[in-house]
Parts: C-alpha cells; sequence; structure tokens
C-alpha cells in the first residue's frame, strides 16, 4: 500500500506543538498550483477524469452551497487523480446576464446616471471593467477552500471562445429550424424590464384579493371572479364551457365590458372548468397564458393594456396608474357602478415573483426567441432511459422524467445589454438572416442586429463543450469529453443540466455531457432550516475558515453530504471537525516521536503483535470501504468511516496499546513503530481529498515525500486477521466495561485501584500491561480484597475498591435510583394494562408509554448490576 514514485528526503519527526491552519494553508495552496499539480494534459496517456465546476457567477461570493458543492468535486478529482487518472476539474465562471446588470446599473444610478446615458456600447464596456476590477472575488475565495482547479483553462461564458460556441450552436439550431421567433405569452420582470423562463419564477403564498364582478345587463350577464381586476380593461371575451346548461343561451353573444365603451363575446371553450367559482372566465389574451390560447383557438384579438413597467396604457382614467394602484382604483369604479357581487381580502393565492429582484411578475404577450425543445428534450430524457447516463440518487429520476417529458418551448431572448446578443440580423424590406461566427454579417442602409441577448443558461448549457474548444475538435474536447460526472444540486435539475442534456447530445453527435450526475441538497442551518437573510441565519463560510480552518468546514460538509438529501449544518460541528483536525495532528506528532516510520519493508506477519496485526486488517477493510463509498457518491458514509477509523481505532486504541511496546523499546517497538507509519501513511492519503492541508503537512512531514497530492491511492493488498480481530474485540469489551464499571462507582479517570485479571488460558493474557495501563490498574498488593469481580470476554477483571469510594452512601444512591425506577415501571405498566385508556390513547401517546416501560427496564437492570458488584459493608 505505500507503492509511489516521488522523490524522497529524508523524513523528520519535528511538528509544531499546536496546528495552526492560518500559517499552513495558504502557503501550501500556493506551492501545488506553481508546481501544477491540477494542470490536465490533453496528450497523457492516462485514461481522462473531468468535471466541470458549476459556473459561479461573475457577482457573487463563496456560500455555504459554494464551499459545499466545491468539497464535493475536490475530493473526487483528488482521489481520480491519486488513481493514475488525468485529472481535469474545470474552472469558470457565468457572466449572469441580469444580475450583473443590475450591479453595473446601480453603480451608475450612485453616479445619478441610467445605462441609457451611456449607450449600449459604453455601457458593456463598463461591465466588463467593472468585472476586470470587482468581479470574480469568488476565484480566490475558492483557493481559500483548497479547490483543486486547473486554473490556467480557467473560462468566462463571454469569452472569445465561448461566445463563438454560443454563436454556432444558435446558429445550428436556426437552421435545422430548432430555433424561431414568435409572439408569446412571456413571464416578465417589471424591474429588471426582461423576460425570464418558466424556471426563474419563484412562486410564493401573497395575500391577495378575489372580486367577482358581473358583466353584461339582465339576463345576457353573468359573474366572473378574478384577483388581478386591473386587466379586464384587457378583456376581449368570456368563456364558458360548451356543456354548462347556465350559458348556453349567451355563448355567441356579446355583452357590454363594464367600464369601458366594448362588447365582448362569451365564447364555449373546454378549457373552463364548470365547476369552479361561477363557470365563466374573464378572456385576456394579452396577459395570461392559458388565455392567451384560449384567445388563439377562437381568433380573439389580444389587447395590451399595460407598458414594460406594468403601467396601464388603455385608454380611460386609468391610464398612467401602476398595476397595483391600477387595480384599486378598478374596483372602486366598478362598486361606485353596482358591479361588484362579492370580494374576499386577504385571499391568499400563489404569486411568481422574479427569482432575482422578487418583484411580482407579470405575464405579457411579446415577440420573443424561442428554442423548440420538444426533440431535444426527447433525446434528454432517452439518454438516461437507454442508461447512457445515470442519475445518483436513482429515485430523483422521476423528478428529472417529470421536467423533460412535460417542456415547453424555451425562451431564451432577453431584453438586456449585457450578454451575446442575438446573432440575427433585419433587412430594410423585412429580411431576416443568421449569421454564423464564420460569416459577414449583412451591411448596408436599413440592417440592423436584434437588440436583445440570450439567457445565461443557453450559454451555460454549452459549459461541458465549449470550454474544452468546441466547435473545433480540440485535443481537449477528445479527451476530456464527455465529463464523467456532473456533481451538482438538485435545485438546478432543471436550471442547468436538462440544458446542458439537451445541447450536449444535440452538439456533440448524440454523445451525452457526462456519464453520471451526482445530485446534492442543499445546506441548511443546524435545525434544518433553510438559510435566509430574513431568517439571520445566513453564514459566511470565511469566517468559519478563519476561525477554524478549511478543512474543519470541509469535512463537517462531507459529514453531512447524504446523497440527494439537504444538509444540516451548525458552528458546534465545524468546532468539533477542528478538534478532528487537531487530534490528527497531535497524534500523528506523538506517533512520529515515538517511532513511527515508512522506512524500510513492511515486516512479516509472523513477527507482529495481534494488536500489529489487528490495525492493519481494519486499515484495509477500511481502505475496501471508503471505495466503495465513493464509487456510491456517499460522501457522509466514507467521512464518518474514516473518523472513527482515525479517531477510534488508530488513536484511541492502537496508539494506546502500543505504548507499552515503544516505552519498552526492542525489536517489537521497531516492528510496531513501522507499521504505525504503514498505518499513519494510508490513513493520511485517505483523507486527503476531504482534509487536504493537515494531511499534506503531516504526510510530507511522516514521508519526507513531495506531495500527497500526487502519491498513489491506497490499495486493498487483501490482508485480513479475523483472529487478531476477534482478540482485540475482546480485549476493547474488557476494557470498556471495567472504564463503564469505573464510572458508575464514581471513581475519577486517573484514579488508581489494585485489580487481579484473572486472563489465562485466553488469548488476553499477552496485553495485561496494557490493559492494566488503559484502566489505571494496580498489581494486587498485600492484603488485596476483591470487592467486585466482573466476568467480561472469557475473562475476569476483580477489583479491591476498599477505601477507594463510600460504599454506604453509594448504596444509598443507587437504591433510591431504583426504587425510582420501579415507580417508572408500575406506572407505565398501569397505563399498559389499562383497556379503557388504550381504547383513546392515540398511538403515539401509547407508544411513547412504551418507550419509558423499556427505558425503566434498561435503568433497573443497570442499577441491580451496580448494587449487584458495590463491595459488601
Amino acid at each position: 500500500m505505500t507503492e509511489n514514485t516521488q522523490q524522497q528526503t529524508a523524513p523528520t519527526t519535528e511538528l509544531p506543538t499546536q496546528y495552526a491552519p492560518a500559517e499552513v494553508e495558504g502557503p501550501l495552496y500556493e506551492r501545488w498550483v506553481e508546481r501544477g499539480y491540477f494542470e490536465a494534459d490533453a496528450k497523457s496517456e492516462k485514461p481522462p477524469y473531468t468535471i466541470v465546476i458549476p459556473p459561479p457567477n461573475v457577482t457573487g461570493s463563496l456560500h455555504l452551497g459554494h464551499a459545499f458543492e466545491h468539497t464535493l468535486i475536490d475530493a473526487l478529482t483528488r482521489r481520480k487523480r491519486m488513481q493514475g487518472y488525468e485529472t481535469l476539474w474545470q474552472p469558470g465562471m457565468d457572466h449572469a446576464g441580469i444580475a450583473t446588470q443590475n450591479v453595473v446599473e446601480r453603480e451608475l444610478a450612485k453616479e445619478g446616471k441610467s445605462r441609457h446615458d451611456l449607450g449600449r456600447e459604453a455601457f458593456v464596456e463598463r461591465v466588463w471593467q467593472w468585472k476586470a476590477e470587482s468581479g470574480g472575488q469568488i476565484s480566490g475565495q475558492m483557493k481559500r477552500l483548497g479547490d483543486g482547479v486547473a486554473w490556467s483553462r480557467e473560462r468566462f461564458t463571454m469569452d472569445e471562445g465561448l461566445s463563438q460556441a454560443v454563436q454556432t450552436i444558435f446558429k445550428k439550431l436556426y437552421d435545422d429550424e430548432l430555433i424561431y421567433r414568435a409572439e408569446r405569452i412571456i413571464n416578465w420582470c417589471p424591474r429588471c424590464l426582461t423576460a425570464i423562463s418558466d424556471i426563474e419564477v419563484e412562486y410564493q403564498d401573497d395575500d391577495g384579493e378575489l372580486v367577482s364582478i358581473r358583466y353584461g345587463e339582465g339576463e345576457d350577464s353573468l359573474v366572473v371572479a378574478t384577483t388581478r381586476a386591473e386587466t379586464m380593461l384587457g378583456d376581449t371575451a368570456v368563456a364558458v364551457h360548451p356543456d354548462d346548461e347556465r350559458y348556453k343561451h349567451l355563448v355567441g353573444k356579446r355583452i357590454k365590458l363594464p367600464l369601458t365603451d366594448r362588447t365582448i363575446p362569451v365564447v364555449a371553450d373546454t378549457h373552463v372548468d364548470p365547476e369552479f367559482g361561477t363557470g365563466a372566465v374573464k378572456v385576456t389574451p394579452a396577459h395570461d397564458p392559458n388565455d392567451f390560447e384560449i384567445g388563439q383557438r377562437h381568433d380573439l384579438p389580444n389587447l395590451a393594456v399595460m407598458d414594460e413597467r406594468a403601467v396601464i396604457t388603455a385608454h380611460g382614467p386609468f391610464q398612467g396608474l401602476d398595476r397595483l394602484e391600477a387595480r384599486s382604483a378598478i374596483v372602486a369604479a366598478l362598486r361606485a357602478e353596482g358591479r361588484i357581487v362579492a370580494e374576499k381580502r386577504p385571499y391568499v393565492h400563489s404569486v411568481g415573483h422574479c427569482s432575482r429582484c422578487k418583484t411580482t411578475i407579470e405575464p405579457r404577450l411579446s415577440m420573443q426567441w424561442w428554442v423548440k425543445v420538444g426533440p431535444l428534450a426527447k433525446a434528454a430524457g432517452d439518454a438516461v432511459r437507454d442508461g447512457k447516463v445515470k442519475i445518483h440518487p436513482q429515485e430523483m429520476e422521476k423528478r428529472y422524467f417529470d421536467w423533460v417529458d412535460n417542456l415547453h418551448d424555451w425562451c431564451i431572448s432577453r431584453q438586456l445589454w449585457w450578454g451575446h446578443r442575438i446573432p440575427v440580423w433585419y433587412g430594410p424590406n423585412g429580411e431576416v438572416v443568421c449569421v454564423g461566427p464564420d460569416e459577414r454579417p449583412p451591411a448596408g442602409e436599413g440592417w440592423h442586429q436584434d437588440t436583445d441577448v440570450l439567457d445565461t443558461w443557453f450559454s451555460s448549457g454549452l459549459w461541458p463543450f465549449s470550454t474544452l474548444g468546441w466547435p473545433e475538435r480540440t485535443e481537449s474536447l477528445e479527451k476530456f469529453y464527455p465529463n464523467s460526472v456532473l456533481v451538482t444540486g438538485y435545485d438546478i435539475l432543471f436550471f442547468w443540466v436538462a440544458r446542458m442534456m439537451m445541447f450536449g447530445l444535440y452538439a456533440m453527435d448524440g454523445t451525452p455531457p457526462f456519464h453520471t450526475i451526482a445530485l446534492h441538497g442543499m445546506v441548511r442551518d443546524q435545525n434544518g432550516k433553510k438559510m435566509s437573510k430574513s431568517f439571520g441565519n445566513v453564514v459566511n463560510p470565511l469566517d468559519w475558515m478563519d476561525e477554524y480552518g478549511s478543512d474543519a468546514v470541509r469535512f463537517t460538509l462531507a459529514n453531512g453530504a447524504n446523497p440527494g438529501v439537504d444538509v444540516p449544518i451548525g458552528e458546534d460541528w465545524v468546532k468539533a471537525s477542528r478538534n478532528f483536525a487537531n487530534k490528527i495532528w497531535n497524534a500523528t506528532r506523538f506517533a512520529l516521536m515515538n517511532g513511527a516510520t515508512i522506512e524500510g519493508p513492511l515486516p512479516d506477519a509472523s513477527e507482529m503483535s495481534a494488536t500489529d496485526r489487528w490495525i492493519l486488517s481494519r486499515l484495509n477493510a477500511t481502505v475496501a470501504q471508503v471505495d466503495a463509498y465513493y464509487e456510491d457518491y456517499q460522501f457522509a458514509k466514507l467521512s464518518d468511516a474514516l473518523y472513527h477509523f482515525a479517531w477510534d481505532e488508530v488513536f484511541d486504541w492502537y496508539v494506546e496499546l502500543s505504548k507499552t511496546t515503544f516505552f519498552a523499546g526492542g525489536e517489537q517497538a521497531r516492528v510496531s513503530g513501522r507499521v504505525l507509519g504503514e498505518v499513519l501513511d494510508v490513513m493520511l492519503r485517505l483523507l486527503h481529498p476531504i482534509v487536504p492541508f493537515v494531511t499534506e503537512a503531516l504526510w510530507t512531514t511522516l514521508t519526507g515525500r513531495e506531495s500527497v497530492v500526487i502519491a498513489d491511492w491506497p490499495k486493498d493488498s487483501g490482508f485480513r486477521d479475523a483472529a487478531a480481530e476477534a482478540e482485540i474485540e475482546n480485549l476493547q469489551q474488557v476494557v470498556t466495561e471495567v472504564r463503564r464499571f469505573r464510572a458508575d462507582q464514581g471513581l475519577q479517570p486517573g484514579q488508581k485501584v489494585p485489580a487481579r485479571l484473572e486472563l489465562g488460558g485466553t488469548a488476553l493474557a499477552a496485553h495485561e500491561a496494557a490493559i492494566r495501563q488503559l484502566l489505571r490498574l494496580q498489581p494486587e498488593g498485600e492484603g488485596f480484597s476483591a470487592t467486585a469481580s466482573l466476568p467480561v470476554a472469557g475473562a475476569t477483571v476483580a477489583l479491591d475498591l476498599s477505601g477507594t469510594i463510600d460504599v454506604a452512601a453509594e448504596r444509598k444512591r443507587l437504591t433510591k435510583d431504583l426504587a425510582a425506577a420501579e415507580k417508572e415501571k408500575a406506572q407505565a405498566n398501569g397505563k399498559l394494562g389499562n383497556e379503557a385508556f388504550l381504547a383513546k390513547a392515540p398511538d403515539n401517546v401509547v407508544e411513547k408509554i412504551r418507550i419509558r416501560l423499556a427505558k425503566a427496564d434498561e435503568d433497573i437492570a443497570r442499577i441491580q448490576a451496580q448494587l449487584a458488584n458495590l463491595p459488601q459493608a
């Protein structure tokens, strides 16, 4: 397990007395980058392993979600690098169209300017300037975390190469009639002044109002209900179900639209639910997606009554009012005319909000560019159904299929200036020309380019192959596409994953962009609550890294990472992980000072003690277990396995059991020192992908080699020793049981007690010195009296407790505790034996009483055993 070709220098046992992450982490990371450990060579003959970073927004900074995701990706890539793969973790950032434009516009507002004061070219130049000066701070924060990305390959979705990729695929989709321009209802943000996609709309329950309004007169009237009274100014029909007998006499007639001088038809449409409300609905085709579809079926006019800022444009007294002002004014006017039949306030209903600025979305009829997703989405679904791409955990497949199997055409145009401008030119006589990256746009009087830019997800959907040089068939593309795995949150399964699947299969001749999609959950606070500024529970991971070290933050995050499940995290857990890093440091330092070494070959098993063979057996089992968990993306389980192996088995047991050997010196100490060196070497390599900094400092000190980053990943040698494992398990039982007894009797951990160990005939006899040291047991001595005797694991430990405890006081305390436990048992039995109580009590109440009874039984047995073991008065 120690094969390695790194150059070796003389190892040193000198380590600072305390681990100081702030002094270690920065210099180590700089050294890793300088030596090019994270770079990837497309010419290498090693098998490839590729992961792309979900590109963070250029406006962003490292938050706990980033830190969590990056920790998992870094662990995977570090391990694969150690396994001999040509590993590429592709870094980069997203230009984040709306978010970035908003940031720069706010900066301009401080100067009393708007983007229109600068003009498009100057504004875009200002954004580039902001990006150079202020954008991308997340890169430095990623280095703080220890991200092993190939920095020389860093990409940006607006750089020249990726812009060429965007223009190429737009042209290809356009020529294949998969991109088109049409007037449809879109989600419009009156604050950002752009269309946004369905998946960028966040729905929440808002307090609104439901107003029932009478349209028409007398028998030729009906009542409609709406939460958006202001849109009635754009009504062009009322719809009823064709089979609704209440309204058959009205179908085909025209009725008066209140507050206007217009009449509108009553149409019959199967979309209407006759059981909902009055069974009649107002139809506003220019301001509602369902109404738009009804309008298309009945050839209704589309009457827009709001501008891009959601201000009323319809002629009349409401013109110029904001939509919410108009809503109140229109309801008041209808009330004055006696048109209001009913009002309900508050009326809680689900309302869409812009995910970026939280403004209420306004459905709006608009001319936009669309991707015809039908064939692309089918291919994306089939790739998973056919097994080309695996989703992990598998239960997430249903969510994926629910999405890709029901995708609507994707609105890809945005009314912004920052982004990839749509490569379409319009001519003076209605010509439309789509221009590829190597084509010259048409010139001459009257020609102009489309003013819209593309949705940010359009360019990030190309990320797995555009970052490798596509559309050119580069060496990197040939080597590193498709990606091995995509690690990302289930929250962007629809935003990003489905886009990459559609574009990758389309652009790369049916080859999906990755073999596996490994989905993780969201980071939440320690109570499982979503982190939000409004809740006051948002944590800056940099603060924790400053306080406890990056390894502590990484280990805490990995230790909570069950596939597809949200991850709770609290500061106390980070402190515990800091303590783990300190334990690794201190225990390794002690081991190095007491003979741990990797010098020379590993001794033959016949030369080793049972303790040596046990720890090597457990080491190999841990290697196999950790490998299995990695292959299944079980980060929490592998972290837990490493924690307990390192802390419990290596430090708390093996090191402690070996102390007597080390102190005695001689050949056996040399053998155990070599075994301990082996264990530390392998253990630190196993831990390295999760906690890279502390393991690098310790491993290079232990081995004298260049870096654990480029060390070989440990392999299970197959060594197992069931007999040694059973022997040490028996020893552990003895020590654990006696420690528990000592604690029950109120003895201090360091308090020495005379004892006789009856180990004859068992393998434990060879461990008497270690057992006495661990349990603080003195030799019997003169006048020894066995006042307590503990049979355990085939051995007996007799203790002389005379003079160490107040037997009378202890017996009195335990007798009182026993009486309380017996009373608790009697009460629980009484309730469980009462048929009337059981007939009426809820199941959860009965279950709690059963739990109380079981606990009382346990307490009684424990206390009785303690009383039996007390010395006789």
